[in-house]
């Protein structure tokens, strides 16, 4: 009767089955994770987020978000992202040797424990049958031993009649040595729906708003999260545990900066939550991560996972780090992007069963205990990009280390979404990337930063992208100018960063391409323009040809009627550096860019990107000294409060 995937090798553990009066409960003392059911309006790839019902007679039937009616004739399993348990990540970070699970049913059934390994073997370890009409609470107490590199629990029902699983969860056997007081910080600029939203979801839920301790908005706007239509309910529903700090446009490094000051210098919170507004939150994320937190063996940052908010079934990035030999961000080994639920579940996926290290977690969410911010202070006055992954390497340099926990997770707008590395926050890429090296990379002169960012303006230029190498140009230059003005200088930058991106046609975003001239080629001709190189003699042949392109004189038509139409996802290297004009649809669908070939802007462009990347080079060392000199200034909490002031940052 037990539960297999025929996907996934099963094999028995030789663990005795419990006897019924041992599984009487009496072991579950602090509820970890509670096991959840989908939403009446979820689609059929999002239930698979909670519940693999391959093997069920009919659909679950969820009576609310906690309990549901399982068909007779059912195998349902509760092998799924947000309901199996996470046990290498426990038995790695915390002080728990053992997991309880306690589910509570009625009806005739069969609830089974499995197991998995780091390569994603599945074996069955206990089970106990019920077969009464009334409700009986089952408990299994579970060792977290063989989980060191990796695997998960979870359980599956079996039924003859029908059954109702009344309630689940897992259970810590001992309570913490302190309950943790949890803050929770979102950053929002004029997105009063979407932070409302967040908030709603805070309180919607018994368990979890009981559990908060101060809530604060930084609201950075002049759509004010106060005048949203829910906000009267959300304000009535946290009284005076929330407060809404209406500041400045200072980013996500100064929104996030000024909710952990309230919580960590107006309060005594000891775990404070970040969150962004533009998310979907599954609450129960909130209390495993304050969990987890107060079972860590020390203090570590704990983050949420990113799941893809227009594909909600899909797991957009499972952990990040920081690769030192050219200091930029990426996947963490043994992981993927873009992992679909909804197409493969977590038993047919041996590649999520291995426990991931990373470097930091982004700041969609990311609880930090106070332990962490009394030894290394805030984040950087850098407006956005890098403050988290920045902050990350601080801590795990201070001894603290991050994880992604899975099956803690919110829903975001997925980085396919966004092309925020050539639009204005191009500049707020480079500089605090340059920053972060500054004060983190190993190297005398960077790795390979600075070949690769030669490579990467090269490739903007041939891709007509010229306002990006502009704000790069920018971001050069600030950062030789040294880190004393940071503070001065963060409230205007992102005025800076948008008024230098429109100085090229690049920068300027159009609402269609109708608003041009049809395009001068023809279909059959822009054929020959599209083949992908794809050996290196003729990636090598195809680049020079590009450059010298680049330096030719243009056809003067071509300044006012297009030569190509082309989707964002055309517009390739390969393509665009051979032709002297284009349209090019944004990331996000909604306009165009009129790219227009300038053989004197690449021409000085080029120059000084690489002058101004040779003397960051030739300084670096000095730099270096620097940036890691006022490192404990720029992160202090003094300073920041200092800032707060002069900004004129008040509470509603």
């Amino acid at each position: 009767m037990t539960t297999t995937d025929t996907t996934t090798p099963v094999s028995l553990e030789v663990v005795s089955e419990p006897a019924a009066e041992e599984l009487v409960p009496g072991k579950a003392v602090e509820l970890v994770q509670r096991i959840l059911m989908p939403r009446p309006a979820d689609q059929l790839k999002v239930r698979s987020l909670y519940l693999d019902e391959v093997n069920s007679a009919a659909r679950v039937k969820a009576r609310d978000r906690f309990s549901a009616e399982v068909p007779a004739g059912s195998e349902l399993s509760f092998a799924t992202y947000f309901n199996a348990f996470p046990a290498s990540y426990w038995r790695r970070w915390t002080v728990l040797k053992t997991i309880v699970l306690q589910v509570t049913v009625s009806g005739t059934c069969r609830i089974d424990v499995y197991r998995s390994k780091a390569d994603g073997e599945s074996m069955h370890v206990t089970g106990a049958t019920h077969d009464d009409t009334d409700e009986r609470t089952l408990e299994f107490e579970l060792d977290l031993g063989p989980f060191i590199d990796g695997g998960w629990y979870w359980f599956d029902v079996t039924t003859e009649d029908a059954t109702t699983v009344h309630r689940a969860g897992w259970y810590a056997p001992q309570a913490p040595e302190q309950e943790p007081k949890l803050g929770i910080g979102i950053c929002t600029y004029n997105r009063p729906v979407d932070a409302v939203a967040a908030l709603t979801a805070l309180v919607e839920d018994e368990t979890v708003r009981d559990l908060l301790h101060l809530v604060t908005v930084a609201d950075q706007g002049s759509n004010h999260v106060t005048d949203a239509a829910q906000y009267p309910a959300v304000a009535a529903a946290l009284g005076d545990r929330l407060r809404i700090i209406e500041q400045p446009n200072l980013g996500g490094s100064g929104g996030f900066a000024r909710t952990m000051f309230e919580s960590f210098t107006n309060a005594d919170v000891t775990h404070h939550v970040l969150l962004d507004d533009d998310i979907q939150l599954e609450p129960d994320s909130i209390l495993r991560a304050r969990a987890f937190a107060a079972y860590a063996s020390k203090p570590m940052l704990v983050g949420g996972q990113m799941l893809a908010l227009q594909d909600r079934s899909v797991l957009h990035t499972m952990g990040e780090i920081v690769d030192r030999s050219n200091f930029f961000w990426r996947n963490a080994p043994h992981t993927e992007y873009f992992h679909d639920f909804g197409h493969r579940s977590l038993r047919q996926s041996p590649e999520l069963h291995r426990r991931i290290d990373v470097d930091y977690n982004g700041w969609w969410m990311c609880l930090i205990p106070r332990t962490v911010f009394e030894e290394i202070g805030m984040p950087l006055p850098v407006f956005i990009k890098w403050d988290d992954a920045e902050y990350g390497l601080r801590a795990f340099a201070a001894g603290f280390p991050t994880v992604s926990l899975p099956a803690t997770a919110i829903w975001h707008l997925s980085w396919g979404d966004k092309d925020d590395a050539s639009d204005w926050q191009a500049y707020f890429h480079i500089r605090n990337r340059l920053i972060a090296a500054a004060l983190h990379s190993p190297y005398k002169h960077g790795g390979k930063l600075f070949p690769e960012m030669i490579k990467v303006d090269l490739r903007f230029l041939i891709n007509l992208q010229y306002s990006t190498v502009e704000l790069h140009q920018m971001a050069y230059r600030d950062f030789l100018a040294g880190p004393e003005t940071l503070f001065e200088g963060m409230a205007g930058s992102v005025g800076r960063a948008r008024e230098t991106r429109a100085t090229h046609p690049d920068g300027r975003v159009l609402p269609s391409s109708a608003d041009l001239p049809l395009p001068s080629m023809s279909t059959a001709e822009a054929l020959r323009f599209r083949r992908i190189p794809v050996t290196p003699t003729q990636i090598g042949s195809t680049l020079v040809k590009a450059i010298a392109n680049n330096v030719t004189s243009v056809a003067p038509a071509h300044k006012e009627v297009p030569q190509l139409n082309l989707a964002f996802q055309d517009a390739r290297w390969f393509l665009l550096a051979r032709l002297d004009s284009a349209t090019v649809g944004t990331a996000d669908g909604r306009g165009v860019t009129f790219r227009q070939r300038d053989p004197q802007a690449f021409r000085e462009l080029s120059a000084t990107s690489a002058q101004l990347l040779r003397r960051i080079y030739r300084e670096w060392p000095e730099l270096q000294q620097r940036y890691q000199a006022a490192a404990r200034e720029l992160t202090s909490v003094d300073r920041w409060g200092k800032a707060f002031q002069d900004w004129g940052s008040h509470q509603v």
